[in-house]
């Protein structure tokens, strides 16, 4: 499944959000991101190991919860680097009884934006 990385948070599938979040181990890699980490830091620092952090960070890319960003290096070995993509997320019911999710997204510079637009044109390299 390809998720358009600049879909609002209109169009996040609320059982892939709810799974990510039921999950212990993304529930905790969430809890140790405090600036950009890489899969190895986030391993380390939580004690998950790295197979299974990779896959909780595609499970929490894929329910809109983190960001992927490209650190471009001069040697040309580049790095992802994981950020949250939320300040909040609520869940609730509209007047027709349906789940809907809302997720509030962090204010992005000018530098972030256009870090995150070169990390999706890496994806298509």
């Amino acid at each position: 499944m390809v998720r358009d990385p600049f879909e609002e948070a209109d169009a996040t599938d609320l059982a892939a959000l709810l799974d990510a979040l039921s999950d212990p181990d993304c529930r905790e890699l969430l809890s140790a991101i405090d600036s950009p980490m890489t899969a190895a830091e986030l391993s380390e620092e939580t004690g998950i190991p790295q197979s299974t952090t990779y896959r909780k960070l595609d499970q929490l890319s894929e329910a809109s919860l983190l960001e992927e960003l490209t650190e471009i290096r001069s040697d040309g070995r580049h790095t992802t680097r994981y950020a949250l993509a939320f300040e909040n997320v609520e869940v609730g019911l509209d007047e027709d009884r349906e789940f809907t999710v809302e997720i509030t997204r962090p204010t992005r510079s000018a530098d972030e934006r256009l870090a995150r637009m070169w990390s999706e044109v890496q994806k298509e390299l």
